[in-house]
């Protein structure tokens, strides 16, 4: 229960920390939204065509190729003529400086780019977030699960006098009742109206016919048991239950006259007993029954019958409350049809602690619960049909659990009883979360409450089946009182019919009778008096009554309940009263200040209590009073108090007691049998202190706060007793460590991750404040007025009837004296308090304590309530004077206090704590340090210390004592680790969170000696440690928090460029740079350093210099448990490179440069980790890299596509790599040892989108100086890493998503269908065991092992199964964004190299990489956007460097024409457009050249052929398309209209379309090898002039035949190429070790002499373009005679023996003289 309002300390960017802003899956897809689409080639397959497509059928040649002879040019050119092309590019045709293409380039690739890369790649790993935080949840009231129960109807077969009704919740199990008593009264107003005579007005609160039960620990043991009174009468219960159970509704008019008899009979016993009550009858419902068969959604909404009792059918549960009825063997009928629309829409209820605590370990043990929820079912409707008429000696609550036990067997007793028969209707339901017109159980309104005179709900006190641990939050102090049996067998007299009357008396004074009682139904809503019912004729009865109290706030010795017995006289008799006192007894409520519970057995006195009883016990046998039964006891009653006001602790009593009497300075002053003076009482506040410790768990949890709260106010304001200052701070300190201690203990089953209490965070959060100060707003800003509330549920519970108001120090307040943007903006907001609609607050603020007209309030005793609140600036030790303040009324006289400051003792105590405290306060630190940050903060708000210079804010010892602290802790870290890894994780954590917060309050440069001594302490342990992983993980954490900071960029001076090397000569450079190889000066020693991990930077960037040395070291070859290490350093900096990006603060681009210098060293070092980074680019054509893969001049024989020409890889290589020593990880264990271990695929992909991040957002011209200034290897190594970048991230499309889903889905299938056949027994385990064995993995135990997180490959998608479609278009959406933007920022870094290195010598062999990166990118899956903006650059790059491509030793031109080809065929439009420019530029460049593009030409046509022969799903319609663009641009250049070059372009694109009908042939034949072969074989004939198209169709017929599996064929077309080539290489020059010409083959093939067709008059070996390719070479002739050889070694052995062997004789003297 709060007495004060809330003090909340808030730092105003704190929630765009990493640590409060976390980065999730959700929070990734909420900005992934309004992502555009990006269109891939292979998303556009077939029929689905996109809107870029071409719809337009009409456009299209309207005559069929076939139609065409092959030998009709002229009809050809027609068919390409009549075909429409696409749209052209305007500017194409322009001769622009290469200058402006490059800008007006540049500025279309800026164009729509998303600005945050790493909102597109999957969010980081939850399970590395140490640094995850979030304020804790207000302290609210707990609950349970909760029920709504709606009384309906009560109808009995007659009706003749009211009934009353009684519902409560029992558990059979833990023999308890668990709820408070609910009272209800569904009487029509004819009855009500007999009672007219006893009647007051009703209370509104009182007619309530609904209730909401609360259930901490469900179970399928509890019942709701239905109790039914009625108005006592001669007569014992038997004779009044007959005519119910006799009579029938049907023979009314039969019955009539006895009716009219009851009738009269009722009315006369109403009017003279209408008081009374007597028992009547009983029944109950089993709730598990009802929730388990209205949870069943899948029933008849109107089911009746026997059907309707679900499970409960089993095991004859409940069947004692059946009726003689084969329809309806339960007596419920349960409708479940919707009682209405709120209870089927449920919200669940945010749960309290408690609540999440039912489901922790300390109720495994009760099975039961598990299985039984009350919060989800559907609402059900019963109409209960059978009562039992209560039995007069047995109507205790013992009795009652033996017949609730007995109802469930299969053969209830009570089956055999007559029932009496009724219908009870009743609705129950979950309750909804805001309830309209509910009341509290004290009758307060609960909010909403829309109109004060609707019918109420009543919220039922829940007595939980065990403990429930949760602080109060709201006051209550409520008594229950129970009385169980009276004996008056000895007492002499008419005593028969006995009634029990309860009073709470405040005096003796029969006037003094306090109206405290709360009402039952239909009456007033509190009484003076209650009765409980009667018994006839019986001396001893036994009770079931339960009566509900509202104790006053302060509770004296007068206070006592006194019980009066009477005797009722039921039957008039002249002379003899209706009532008469047989006896009295009495409670004393106060013993020793303490509230009195739990059972007693009083004696009964005969006579009227003497004066002055109320003080005495009934036990003392006072002289001249007569006792029934001698004295004995006799009335057996019970107590129970549902308080925030008691604790009902001896030990809490003690301490709270001692406390107050030290504030009130009361002396002398009586404890228990012991008088305490001002000497004495220090004594007894010590061994209190340390008794703390063995309070009972649930009440200290309870008033937690509370306990807290005193032990600070003893630290910070030692009591002064007899004008000496008494020094409690250790033994205060000492209590606080235990108490801490037992309350983490009892919440054991609900604390965080971190094992942190929520409990105690809520605590220290919202509750915690410096005693007696009131936070003043600084500046002088008005108060915040307060509207006046009532009680209400909302994030937070009200705090009691004794609150105070609620203020607000708002943290965007203008009148703030802090100019806005200072270097301590989070500091000199850091407060706010939090207000919660609470009942009586201040209406007017100028009310408040501190307002204009306050006045100081008094609280009752134990409430925690301040009775002198006074503002004490003074931050000093040296003692002063709490002073009232000049305009409250008068107060008493102040006593002397001394103000300590709470951080600086509790900084003191745990550097002086002995072992055992230190121990205890280890195990918590982190309480103690949030402590500390917020008595900090406090401080310097209420010492108006926020303007003062940070190291003037805390004095040196201070300072000093946080030194020797942080020290401590940190070596207990260091010696902990091996020992206790749990405690060490959280110390360290723990740690890490105080310094963070202490950059926000204390002197930063204090802050990060601190962090470098920690640093060293463990550095120096590291050198010795067994298991250094261990300590380098913590470590890792540790920077993580720190770098958590909201202030992070800017504690790492991101606006300071480093200063200059002291001398300005060149010779100073790090010693790690090399000499420059681009810049023509020497390399700019601050722009290496900025991208150096150097001494320099990280002097300048601490935290940043930090993370990136941990990363470092994770990267590190020889580094120890290396995969843990680099997945938790490369999570850290995504981590922070995330929440960058969505950080509103870095938002420009200036602004995001300048963050990113903070990260440019993370270029160096992925570049220098790149042999073992995981190979995204191997795949089955194990597709190289530039500088990394190359070791010889031999290697790159493979695809030529992607393999870098032998002498430019050497150059860009330097050697200092071990290149071709890398592995994949799937491929096992690294080969070389120097490569140490390679990164998994999901941490290389990280590191490479924090690559690619730092290269999008950086300063363009830093990235130019740096890459001036970098070697020739390194750059090659850069530009390995593009490389890797792009194909990392390559799209996988759609088919890929659905088909790893698929998969999922199939595999949980698999599972299920398992796991059934094992429960149902078909499976043994031992077969399951060896079936497994054969399962496992020939890879060992690295595949599949889920608990190795590092082993696994990085996974597309999560692991849920069975995706929906939208959420796999959703990954496919964002995947494609995410490979676009990648490729865009290395198509932008490529550009500044470009620039960087135009005017150097080396520029050809770094070009020559260059374009190799842009045509890896242009031939992978990629985007049409992409694709125009690469187009863009490849066009750009040619005009500018025309002789990369048109040099004699270069393959770089076919792999070019090859790609530009294939994306001329796109089904895409916007790709098909660009492709055809690029195609059309290159011939035109090659033309300008040497005025004819044979280069082009041949180059073109072959890789033409290449396409049509070995692409499946190639498009001809579309790719004539092109052939028509290229031909209108062409026709349209004016520039070259004097030339040849019109023409020489219409014969290519009409050789290229003949070969286009070749190949729509071929998809005829398709499915006919024989025909397809033959087809192929003539169109190789068609080819003998050009021999490299003859040698490509030769390579096609060879492929082709080694599908079908024919590989004496395919070796016999491989023994035809290579004659061909030796033909080629006949015509140059004559060596002796070069077969001579297509005759040396002869022996192998007779046929081989077709390929002598070629000699000196159809072909000129010099010229331009012809017999270019790789294989018109001396290596290129031995690589196809291996081809022939491999072919036919794989003939059957025998067949072709003589083939094979002539293969051989050929192929030995050729590879002997090479050298191979």
């Amino acid at each position: 229960m709060y007495t004060e309002d809330w003090v909340i300390v808030c730092r105003r960017y704190q929630h765009l920390s990493a640590a409060y802003s976390p980065i999730t899956t959700e929070t990734q897809r909420e900005r992934q939204k309004g992502l555009s689409r990006q269109v891939f080639e292979q998303d556009t397959s077939g029929d689905e065509r996109s809107g870029l497509e071409d719809s337009d059928d009409s456009r299209r040649c309207s005559g069929s190729p076939e139609d065409t002879p092959r030998s009709s040019g002229a009809s050809g050119i027609f068919d390409l003529r009549n075909l429409a092309a696409d749209s052209l590019l305007p500017s194409l045709l322009e001769r622009a400086a290469p200058e402006d293409v490059d800008r007006r380039n540049e500025a279309q690739r800026r164009q729509n780019r998303p600005r945050a890369l790493l909102t597109l790649y999957p969010a980081p790993d939850e399970d590395e977030a140490v640094e995850r935080c979030s304020h804790p949840e207000p302290p609210r009231e707990h609950f349970g699960q909760r029920i709504l129960v709606k009384c309906l109807s009560l109808k009995f077969e007659i009706e003749i006098e009211p009934i009353f009704g009684i519902l409560a919740l029992y558990d059979v199990r833990e023999k308890k009742k668990i709820s408070e008593n609910f009272y209800f009264d569904l009487n029509s107003d004819s009855m009500k109206g007999l009672l007219r005579a006893h009647g007051t007005h009703p209370a509104i609160s009182t007619l309530a016919r609904s209730a909401i039960f609360s259930v901490t620990y469900p179970s399928p043991d509890i019942f709701l048991v239905i109790k039914l009174e009625k108005v006592l009468q001669q007569g014992d219960i038997s004779e009044c239950c007959e005519p119910y159970m006799v009579m029938k509704e049907v023979d009314t008019a039969k019955n009539k006259e006895k009716l009219e008899k009851l009738r009269l009979a009722a009315e006369q016993f109403c009017t003279r007993l209408g008081r009374y009550r007597m028992p009547f009858a009983w029944t109950a419902v089993h709730l598990a029954n009802i929730v388990s068969s209205a949870g069943q959604p899948d029933r008849d909404s109107d089911s009746e019958g026997g059907e309707e009792a679900g499970p409960g059918r089993s095991g004859g549960q409940g069947r004692a409350l059946c009726r003689p009825s084969a329809a309806l063997q339960l007596g419920l009928r349960v409708s479940l049809s919707l009682i209405s629309c709120h209870c089927h829409c449920l919200l669940e209820r945010r749960p309290a602690w408690t609540d999440r605590r039912r489901r922790g370990p300390q109720d495994r043990a009760s099975s039961g619960d598990d299985t039984c929820s009350f919060s989800g079912f559907r609402p059900a409707t019963l109409t209960v049909t059978n009562f039992f008429k209560q039995e007069a000696e047995r109507l205790s609550d013992e009795d009652l659990f033996k017949f609730l036990a007995d109802m469930r067997r299969p053969s209830s007793l009570l089956r055999r009883l007559r029932p009496v028969t009724a219908q009870l209707k009743i609705d129950i339901s979950p309750a909804p979360e805001n309830p309209h017109f509910c009341l509290s159980p004290e009758l307060l309104h609960v909010k909403p409450y829309p109109d004060p005179r609707g019918r109420p709900t009543k919220e039922i006190l829940e007595f939980p089946a065990r403990e429930v641990y949760s602080p109060h939050t709201c006051y209550r102090n409520l008594l229950y009182v129970y009385p169980h049996s009276l004996n008056f067998s000895s007492r002499q007299g008419s005593v028969r019919n006995l009634t029990v009357r309860i009073q709470y008396m405040a005096g003796e004074d029969p006037s003094q009778a306090l109206p405290v009682i709360f009402g039952k139904s239909s009456c007033s809503e509190f009484t003076r008096e209650a009765f409980t019912p009667v018994v006839y004729h019986n001396k001893s009865p036994e009770f079931y009554e339960e009566f509900k109290l509202c104790l006053p706030a302060c509770v004296t010795d007068n206070h006592h309940l006194l019980f009066t017995f009477y005797h009722v006289s039921c039957q008039p008799r002249p002379g003899t009263a209706l009532e008469m006192p047989v006896g009295f007894t009495w409670i004393p409520l106060l013993q020793h200040g303490r509230l009195r519970t739990g059972p007693f057995c009083l004696p009964v006195s005969v006579d009227q209590p003497p004066p002055s009883y109320s003080v005495l016990t009934p036990d003392v046998a006072l002289p001249g009073m007569r006792w029934v039964d001698g004295h004995k006891g006799v009335f057996s009653v019970e107590l129970m108090a549902a308080s925030s006001v008691h604790p009902q602790d001896p030990h809490l009593d003690k301490f709270f007691t001692l406390v107050h009497v030290l504030e009130e300075g009361a002396f002398p002053f009586r404890l228990k049998d012991a008088v305490l003076s001002e000497g004495t009482v220090e004594q007894e506040l010590r061994a209190s202190l340390s008794a703390l410790r063995l309070a009972s768990p649930e009440p200290l949890v309870a008033f937690s706060h509370h306990v807290l709260d005193k032990l600070v106010r003893l630290v910070v304001r030692p009591p002064v007793i007899s004008g000496q200052m008494v020094n409690l701070g250790r033994g205060a300190f000492e209590a606080m460590a235990h108490v801490v201690s037992l309350v983490h203990r009892s919440l054991e089953a609900v604390q965080d991750a971190r094992g942190h209490c929520p409990l105690l965070a809520a605590y220290i959060y919202y509750a915690f404040r410096l005693p007696g100060a009131e936070p003043n707003l600084p500046g002088g800003a008005p108060p915040v007025t307060v509207q006046a509330a009532t009680l209400a549920r909302g994030s937070g519970r009200p705090a009691s009837l004794y609150l105070a108001r609620s203020k607000s120090v708002s943290s965007s307040n203008p009148d703030l004296a802090v100019a806005p943007g200072s270097v301590d903006d989070e500091v000199s907001r850091i407060l706010a308090s939090k207000g919660v609609d609470r009942s009586h607050s201040w209406v007017n603020s100028a009310y408040a304590p501190g307002g204009t007209k306050a006045v100081l309030r008094r609280a009752p005793p134990y409430c925690g309530a301040d009775p002198r609140q006074a503002i004490d600036c003074s931050s000093s030790r040296a003692s002063s004077y709490l002073e009232a303040s000049s305009t409250a009324l008068p107060a008493p006289q102040p006593r002397p206090t001394v103000q300590k400051l709470l951080h600086e003792e509790l900084a003191l105590q745990w550097v002086v704590s002995s072992s055992p405290v230190r121990e205890a306060v280890l195990q918590h630190a982190w309480f103690f340090f949030q402590l500390m940050v917020k008595s900090m903060a406090l401080h310097l708000l209420l010492g108006q210390r926020l303007d003062t210079p940070r190291k003037l804010r805390f004095p040196g010892r201070f300072l000093d004592d946080i030194t020797a602290l942080v020290g401590s802790v940190g070596m207990e870290v260091i010696t902990r680790v091996h020992k206790d890894a749990e405690l060490a994780e959280r110390l360290n954590a723990s740690l890490a969170f105080f310094l963070s917060d202490l950059l926000s309050l204390a002197d930063r440069g204090f802050v990060f000696n601190l962090v470098r001594a920690h640093y060293k302490q463990v550095a120096t342990r590291l050198q010795s440690a067994p298991n250094p992983t261990a300590l380098l993980t913590l470590r890792l954490d540790f920077t993580r928090i720190l770098c958590s900071h909201e202030h992070y960029v800017t504690l790492n001076l991101p606006c300071c460029p480093l200063s200059p090397p002291a001398s300005p000569s060149p010779s100073v450079s790090s010693t790690t740079s090399q000499s420059s190889t681009f810049s023509s000066q020497a390399p700019d020693p601050k722009v290496a350093s900025m991208f150096e991990l150097s001494g320099l930077f990280r002097q300048q960037h601490f935290l940043a210099g930090l993370l990136l040395t941990e990363l470092a070291l994770a990267l590190e070859p020889e580094a120890e448990g290396a995969s843990l290490l680099h997945k938790k350093a490369i999570s850290a900096v995504h981590t922070l490179l995330c929440s960058h990006d969505t950080d509103p603060r870095y938002a420009e681009a200036t602004v995001k440069a300048r963050v990113a210098e903070l990260y440019l060293p993370l270029l160096s070092l992925a570049r220098d980790t790149l042999p073992r980074l995981h190979d995204f680019a191997e795949g089955p054509g194990q597709r190289s890299r530039l500088a990394s893969m190359l070791d010889s001049d031999t290697e790159g024989e493979g695809d030529i596509g992607s393999t870098i020409n032998p002498s430019v890889a050497m150059a860009i290589a330097g050697g200092p790599l071990a290149p071709g020593s890398r592995t994949s990880i799937s491929q096992g264990p690294p080969t070389a040892s120097r490569s140490g271990c390679p990164l998994s695929a999901e941490s290389s992909r990280t590191l490479l989108v924090c690559v690619l991040w730092v290269l999008k957002n950086a300063e363009p011209a830093l990235l130019q100086r740096w890459a001036a200034d970098l070697a020739l290897p390194q750059l090659g190594r850069l530009l390995d890493l593009l490389y890797l970048c792009l194909a990392a991230f390559e799209y996988k499309g759609k088919k890929a998503f659905e088909r790893i889903n698929s998969l999922t889905f199939k595999k949980s299938l698999d599972m299920k269908a398992r796991l059934e056949e094992a429960i149902l027994g078909t499976i043994g385990a031992r077969q399951e065991m060896v079936r497994r064995s054969r399962e496992r993995s020939p890879f060992g135990n690295q595949e599949n092992v889920r608990w190795r997180k590092s082993v696994t490959h990085w996974k597309q998608t999560s692991d849920r199964v069975d995706k929906t479609k939208d959420e796999m278009e959703h990954e496919a959406l964002v995947d494609g964004n995410l490979a676009t933007e990648a490729s865009l920022v290395v198509l932008d870094t490529l550009e500044i190299i470009v620039q960087t290195v135009m005017l150097s010598e080396a520029r050809e062999s770094v070009l020559g990489a260059v374009l190799k990166v842009v045509l890896y990118s242009l031939g992978s899956a990629q985007s049409a956007l992409f694709l125009q903006h690469g187009l863009a650059t490849q066009r750009a790059l040619v005009s500018k460097f025309p002789e990369l491509l048109f040099e004699e030793d270069t393959e770089l031109c076919a792999d070019l024409c090859l790609r530009l080809l294939r994306h001329c065929g796109s089904r895409i439009s916007t790709i098909r457009t660009h492709a055809s420019a690029s195609l059309y530029l290159l011939m035109r460049q090659n033309y300008e050249i040497g005025h004819n593009f044979a280069r082009v030409k041949m180059q073109v046509t072959m890789s033409l052929s290449s396409l049509v022969g070995t692409t499946q799903n190639f498009s001809e319609e579309h790719l004539r398309r092109s052939l028509k663009t290229i031909l209108t641009y062409a026709e349209e250049d004016v520039g070259l209209r004097d030339s040849t070059f019109a023409e020489q372009v219409q014969d290519l694109m009409f050789n290229l379309h003949m070969i286009l009908t070749d190949t729509v042939k071929m998809k005829e034949h398709q499915e006919d090898p024989e025909m397809l072969i033959d087809l192929m074989y003539r169109i190789a004939r068609g080819y003998q002039g050009s021999p490299d198209l003859r040698l490509t169709w030769l390579q096609n017929m060879a492929g082709k035949h080694a599908e079908l599996g024919n590989h004496a064929e395919a070796a016999q077309c491989m023994v035809h190429a290579a004659a061909l080539v030796a033909e080629y290489l006949a015509l140059l020059e004559d060596s002796r070790h070069l077969p001579v010409g297509c005759v040396s083959f002869q022996n192998i093939s007779s046929n081989v002499l077709e390929e002598s067709a070629i000699s000196d008059d159809i072909l000129s070996p010099d010229e331009e373009g012809f017999c270019s390719g790789k294989h018109f070479t001396e290596l290129g002739l031995v690589g196809l005679l291996e081809q022939a050889a491999a072919y036919f070694t794989m003939v059957r052995p025998g067949a072709a023996a003589q083939g094979s062997a002539g293969v051989s004789a050929d192929l030995c003297p050729c590879l002997s003289l090479l050298g191979t």
